[in-house]
């Protein structure tokens, strides 16, 4: 574990820390021929190398790098077709790390993910699968019939209400897990703050108590949520 943790570090240095954005729009535009592309991929096997301090590893540092530089080449060609460009992002990240994953565990690659399913907390994973796009469409069938009565005045960010619900969900989950419940009443206080000029302004009885419904909805899945794991585990 150790090993795959110092690979790891080396990554995350190599691609957030010490890759400028200068380098990363270089690679965009100038796709193969960018010169930033394969001083990222040095940087990347010095950093790894110097982190795992082990020239017997040398063979392992040499196929993360070259998997590196095709993963990369793979993203900076597939870009253009995405429209969320966060899609290509995370692809990559998880190719990455998955390459790490093998390099490190390579002498007992197939018992050693056996063994993290075996141990996985299923009851977790699925109570923060629920809280997060299950709720949120459970949410938005229970209050169809009543969003086509508000009429909002403002704009806001696509999807915003939606991955805000998902958040605080998900911390409302962590503080029931973690036994803290008077954190669940701060969250409720913080939001009712951040809430406040949206109802002062719009003066509406109805956006009011649709926001009032949504909240209780979106905490009392979190809490029902908790307390079945709490039950279960």
């Amino acid at each position: 574990m150790i090993l795959f943790t110092k690979l790891l570090l080396a990554h995350l240095l190599g691609d957030f820390l010490f890759q400028p954005t200068k380098w990363v729009v270089h690679k965009e535009a100038n796709k193969i021929a960018s010169k930033y592309l394969y001083l990222h991929i040095l940087v990347h096997a010095i950093i790894t190398m110097l982190l795992v301090w082990d020239l017997k590893l040398w063979g392992w540092v040499a196929v993360i790098a070259i998997s590196h530089y095709f993963i990369d080449l793979s993203k900076i060609y597939a870009n253009p077709y995405f429209k969320n460009k966060s899609i290509p992002f995370f692809i990559d990240q998880v190719l990455h790390i998955v390459v790490l994953y093998c390099c490190a565990f390579n002498s007992d690659l197939i018992g050693h993910t056996l063994g993290i399913l075996k141990e996985m907390n299923w009851p977790l994973i699925t109570a923060i699968v629920f809280v997060s796009y299950p709720s949120s469409i459970i949410m938005a069938k229970i209050l169809e019939g009543m969003s086509d009565k508000i009429e909002l005045d403002h704009k806001s960010l696509p999807n915003a209400g939606k991955y805000i619900g998902i958040i605080e969900r998900l911390f409302v989950l962590v503080f029931i897990i973690v036994g803290r419940w008077e954190a669940i009443g701060l969250l409720i206080t913080a939001k009712s703050v951040f809430r406040f000029n949206d109802l002062k302004e719009s003066n509406s009885r109805k956006l009011t108590e649709y926001i009032l419904i949504g909240t209780l909805l979106s905490f009392g899945l979190a809490i029902i949520t908790g307390l079945v794991y709490l039950g279960v585990r």
